[in-house]
């Protein structure tokens, strides 16, 4: 689902990844960690197109990423691509179930299509009673729960995590690790996750090693699903 081949990409005089090769299939939940400075947040912005590689091609969903234009690469990762960000990112002047709605508005999706599909996730994910509440008044588990669901809105073919769990307490930690999980084992829904929290790395069906630019270790695969996906209902 996601083929990455001979991806390099340096900063000035710094080359931070140095000849990437990896394969990621349709409902996997794949970890990658290393120390500070590996690359590991380069990469994952790689995978989601909000990076270009120096070298190296990419292919998500089949399609080869390299070779969109501009308009079709915000399109493409519109669609295609959904992210979870360590502190949410949500637009604080904005309800929950509007945040959800964004990226559904900027892919052309009617505000009745829209809201549908935010009031399904909301009630998938037991935050119905929150809808109309604005980031500053919910706690910091229900903001990372309505920012994935604004991730899952558009029913992407994956989503990148970016230290979702960072800002998190353990009880709010282990609740978004079972979310990831819940989705992926009901949906078939892939993830790809950077962390440091070697608790969700264990968890997850492989363990990505990036070191200096490079992948160490790679552990095989055990997808839990049988590869088939149920959207939600639009």
């Amino acid at each position: 689902m996601i083929e990455i081949q001979g991806i390099t990409k340096s900063f000035g005089s710094l080359q931070v990844l140095k000849g990437i090769d990896l394969s990621i299939e349709k409902g996997e939940v794949v970890s990658i960690v290393g120390p500070s400075g590996a690359g590991k947040t380069t990469l994952l912005q790689i995978m989601g197109t909000l990076d270009q590689p120096d070298s190296g091609v990419l292919h998500i969903d089949g399609v080869e990423v390299n070779n969109l234009k501009e308009k079709e690469l915000s399109a493409f990762r519109n669609r295609h691509i959904g992210f979870v960000f360590q502190f949410h990112q949500l637009l604080p002047e904005f309800t929950a179930i509007e945040n959800i709605m964004i990226p559904a508005y900027i892919a052309g999706i009617s505000n009745k299509q829209a809201l549908a599909r935010a009031r399904e996730i909301l009630d998938f994910m037991n935050l119905t009673e929150r809808a109309m509440h604005k980031p500053n008044e919910l706690s910091g588990g229900e903001k990372q729960r309505v920012a994935v669901a604004r991730a899952l809105i558009n029913n992407p073919a994956v989503i990148l995590a970016d230290e979702p769990s960072g800002s998190l307490d353990s009880r709010n930690k282990e609740e978004l690790h079972q979310l990831f999980f819940h989705l992926r084992d009901t949906f078939g829904q892939t993830f790809v996750i950077v962390t440091h929290d070697e608790n969700l790395a264990s968890l997850t069906d492989r363990t990505i090693h990036l070191v200096d630019g490079r992948i160490q270790t790679a552990g095989i695969g055990r997808p839990e699903t049988d590869g088939s996906f149920i959207p939600f209902t639009k």
